[in-house]
């Protein structure tokens, strides 16, 4: 040890003093700058830390002579007190007290806590551990569990070393239990609850039979169980219901032992409140008869005034027993109970209707108009009342009888009276949108009749004004829709009639459309629709809207006239419905439908031909395979009303119908049209042949102008049938060609118009050998076209001697000849030649009678017409006659011959040929008297 170091007692005495004497002047120093400010604004940082550097050093020179000691407890009380007027103004201001103002009573009492033992204050330990526990309090409510449980602990330690021997000292007494209380309170925090019951038992021993003692633990008992029924668990509901108990036997405890009626009375609500809210722990495990039983216990105790949660927890728990009339009659009773709340009795409401379901409602509402009659009630309650009775209209049962009950309830004059004035503006908004949308719930329903009630009911909330005239117009248009639905059309008349008043537009315009459609007037109908083009809110969609009625109700002459409107508005550029294309597919579909409509049908393809004329195929029909499509629609409906057209022979109309197919047929979309040239081709074709058709049954001719136009589309024909594109490849092994039939029309056609034209005998001649060298000759076809071409008014003899020598050429060349047609045709040849060369081509007639001669030869008995083979012997032998008188004996000889030849091949003519033969034999020698005769 230094020589420095050692020093005797007393000057160490004097310098630990003087250290005191330092820390004391600057925590003193401190908490004057403390005591000094203002509480406007915040400390410096660096007091807090100040103080409790200070504070430990100080601490350090413990223990402390009693006067330092006195010093030390005046100025934690100066400390103490700062920090009250702080906290006093930071309440006043609203403000939350501050980590800051805690730290500065925590240095108080420990300030306190190194001078406890001090001599000349009373109850020194009780101070400084009042001074803990309201530290400790502090720290709590700024969730510092640690802190506050060290400030507690403290304090009880502090507490436990004085024994209470005067109770009549409440302070202290009540300290004791505050801090048990508190102590439990902060273990409960931090999920001890063991410790925090714990604490809570402990407490029962320090009450000292204060009634406030009793009350307070009786409290803390309640608020812990309250807190644990709060989470809605039933596990835990059992912990509740204990920490309930223990409540209500510390109220009984405090009761037999408090004597004071004031204190008594207090302990009698507490005790009533617990009961209470032991009943709704029982109703929360569904322990019914529990609920009941301290239900009695409270009415027995509150002496004929039922608190307004009796009847209540009595109703619920009656309807967890199903017994409906005992909850009911509690119901009943809340109305005589003037002190029950409005939220009490609206709940009970809810929870009653919630579990009886639509028997409940009539006695709900009445219980509700009850009420309106004792007091007053707002406007929001009787929203709850109708929303819990309506919540449930559609999902549960008996949603008619429900909504009924809603629609009588909101009707009541006293009811409506709630919602009366500006006042009740938001409110009345509310029940009408109730109402509306719960009529909705039903109408989506098809429930209309309940329906109509509703919405009729929900106009009651809406006030006459002109601001709502629109919600009341849209009421009267939801109405007329509902009595439309129960076809009462004389209501709905009336209801849009209202609703035009108030606010004509297009939706009025449209229902009186569909009450007319429903009234079978269609007149009417069809005036509507002429009427929604002058409205300002029109759109052509109530067009479509209209057509899409109509054609349902099946007023296809309303459809027709609502679509042909709707066409008008598509060259206006305005936004459509839908596409062009698609109206005139579903117009010209309703005028098929019904009978004699083909010039209609007529008429608007044209109009549609016009349009895509105008607007370009694409754009009209659409692109790739849908315009297509659409394009082959139109196309096929024209071919199939032009055969029909044909077969019922209105040939005008037909021919019409055919030549706007050509064009339809005709159309390009994407570049494509070699697929249709095939019926581009039958359609002028079958075009023509109506037109040529038609002059028949009018007997008059085609005018030139026509015959040329005529001409023109057989032309446009014949080079698609020239060129090969009516071929469209299927696959790589098989081909569509135009049918033979076709050709042949065309043919004809071509050759009775070239007819009617001058100087085209050699385009005859050319149409008709192109046809006998194409594949689609027929030999029929050409034996017709070769008849034709001999006969008529304009026979040529040219084209009949190549159809008709043509046709046999072909017959004969068949691996099975049809000999009774050959046998024909070289009779109607031998018959033109005689007749058209007047017997000059004689060595052509007798060619032909050799070829016919020639055929016969090696037939089978038969094989050959009979009666034509008698025909040409007999006219060969007859046409030397002429010869025979002139004397012209070769050439009558020719013919003989030729007459006994093919008499010789025909069956039957054995006595015309010995007969033949006798006058050859005798015919040398009578030459000159008589020329040869029939036989």
């Amino acid at each position: 040890m230094r020589i420095a170091e050692i020093s005797s007692p007393d000057l160490r005495q004097t310098q630990s003093h003087d250290s005191i004497t330092d820390l004391l002047y600057k925590l003193e120093a401190l908490t004057t700058e403390i005591e000094r400010h203002s509480p406007e604004s915040p400390l410096p940082e660096s007091i807090p830390g100040d103080l409790r550097h200070g504070l430990t050093q100080l601490t350090s020179l413990a223990p402390f002579q009693n006067s330092v000691k006195l010093q030390i407890w005046k100025l934690s009380y100066r400390l103490w007190n700062a920090c009250i007027d702080l906290s006093n103004f930071i309440r006043t201001s609203s403000s939350k007290i501050t980590e800051e103002h805690a730290k500065l009573r925590q240095v108080s009492a420990d300030l306190l806590y190194l001078a406890v033992d001090v001599s000349g204050v009373p109850s020194p330990y009780f101070k400084c551990a009042s001074f803990f526990y309201k530290t400790g309090t502090i720290w709590h409510e700024l969730r510092k569990y640690d802190l506050a449980s060290n400030c507690f602990e403290k304090a009880t330690d502090l507490t436990s070393k004085v024994e209470i021997t005067d109770v009549s000292d409440r302070e202290e007494c009540r300290l004791l239990l505050d801090l048990h209380i508190a102590r439990s309170k902060t273990a409960w925090e931090v999920s001890d609850k063991n410790l925090a019951i714990n604490l809570l038992n402990r407490s029962k021993r320090v009450l000292f039979g204060i009634a406030e003692n009793y009350m307070a633990l009786a409290n803390q008992y309640m608020y812990f169980g309250k807190l644990i029924l709060s989470k809605n668990e039933c596990s835990s509901v059992n912990d509740a219901l204990k920490l309930m108990s223990e409540a209500l036997e510390l109220c009984e405890k405090g009761l037999r032992n408090v004597k004071k009626p004031d204190e008594t009375l207090a302990l009698k609500e507490l005790r009533l409140k617990t009961l209470r809210f032991m009943a709704a722990s029982h109703l929360q495990r569904d322990e019914f008869d529990s609920v009941l039983k301290c239900v009695r216990v409270l009415r027995d105790g509150e002496k004929g005034e039922d608190h307004p949660s009796s009847s209540v927890l009595a109703m619920k728990a009656w309807l967890g027993l199903g017994r409906h009339e005992e909850a009911e009659k509690e119901l009943k009773n809340m109305v005589v109970n003037k002190g029950v709340p409005e939220g009490v009795w609206v709940s009970a409401m809810e929870s009653y209707l919630q579990a009886v379901g639509t028997s409940g409602v009539e006695t709900a509402m009445g219980v509700f108009v009850g009420l309106l009659g004792r007091c007053r009630i707002s406007a929001g309650a009787a929203i709850r009342v109708v929303q819990r009775v309506v919540a449930d209209c559609v999902n549960r049962e008996g949603p008619r009888a429900r909504a009924k009950a809603v629609a009588e309830f909101v009707s009541n004059d006293k009811v409506v009276a709630l919602f009366s004035g500006e006042v009740a503006a938001k409110e009345r908004s509310g029940m009408h949108a109730l109402l509306w949308n719960c009529a909705a719930d039903h109408f989506r329903s098809k429930d209309y009749e309940v329906s109509a009630e509703l919405f009729e009911k929900s106009l009651l909330y809406v006030p006459h004004d002109i601001e709502n005239r629109s919600l009341r117009a849209k009421g009267f248009r939801v109405l007329c829709l509902c009595h439309l639905a129960l076809s009462h059309l004389d209501r709905a008349q009336e209801y849009i009639d209202e609703a035009a008043k108030l606010e004509p537009n297009i939706a009025c315009v449209f229902l009186k459309f569909k009450i007319y459609l429903q009234n079978n007037d269609h007149n009417g109908a069809i005036t509507q629709v002429q009427a929604m083009p002058t409205c300002i809110d029109f759109t052509p969609e109530f067009l479509s809207l209209s057509a899409h009625e109509a054609i349902a109700c099946r007023a296809l002459s309303v459809a027709v006239d609502s679509l042909s409107r709707l066409l008008t508005f598509f060259s206006m550029g305005k936004p459509m419905p839908t596409t062009e294309v698609i109206v005139f597919r579903t117009l010209i579909t309703i005028l098929i439908q019904q009978p004699q409509n083909e010039n209609e049908v007529l008429k608007y393809m044209k109009r549609a031909h016009s349009r895509f004329s105008d607007l370009g195929p694409e754009r009209f029909f659409g692109t790739a395979e849908v315009g297509r499509r659409e394009q082959n629609w139109f196309a096929l409906n024209l071919w199939n009303i032009g055969l029909k057209s044909g077969q019922e022979k209105n040939y005008d109309l037909c021919g019409e119908l055919f030549r706007m197919c050509a064009e339809y047929y005709g159309v390009n979309i994407d570049g494509q049209i070699e697929g249709n040239n095939l019926m581009v081709c039958k359609s002028l074709i079958l075009a023509v042949s109506a037109m040529l058709a038609g002059e028949k049954p009018s007997k008059n001719p085609l005018p030139d102008n026509e015959v040329k136009q005529a001409i023109e589309l057989l032309e446009r024909a014949g080079k698609i049938l020239m060129s090969g594109s009516t071929k469209s490849h299927i696959d790589d092994d098989q081909t569509t060609m135009i049918e033979p039939h076709f050709y042949f029309i065309y043919t004809l056609s071509a050759y009775d118009l070239y007819t009617r034209i001058n100087d085209t005998e050699s385009k005859q001649l050319l149409l008709i050998k192109n046809y006998a060298n194409s594949k689609y000759c027929n030999t029929n076809h050409l034996l017709q076209i070769g008849l034709n071409a001999s006969e008529g008014p304009r026979p040529n003899t040219e084209v009949a001697t190549f159809c008709l020598n043509t046709c046999v050429s072909l017959l004969l060349s068949s691996s099975t000849p049809d000999y009774q047609t050959v046998a024909l045709v070289l009779r109607k040849l031998i018959t033109i030649t005689s007749i058209h060369k007047c017997n000059a081509d004689d060595d052509g007639v007798y060619g032909m009678y050799k070829k016919a001669y020639r055929i016969m030869v090696g037939l089978k008995a038969g094989e050959y017409p009979v009666e034509e083979g008698k025909w040409l012997a007999m006219t060969a032998w007859n046409r030397a006659a002429l010869p025979v008188r002139l004397g012209q004996v070769v050439e009558a000889k020719k013919w003989m011959d030729m007459g006994l030849e093919l008499a010789g091949r025909v069956a039957g003519m054995d006595t015309y040929k010995s007969c033949m033969e006798d006058f050859v034999s005798g015919g040398r020698k009578e030459s000159s008297e008589s020329g040869p005769s029939g036989c």
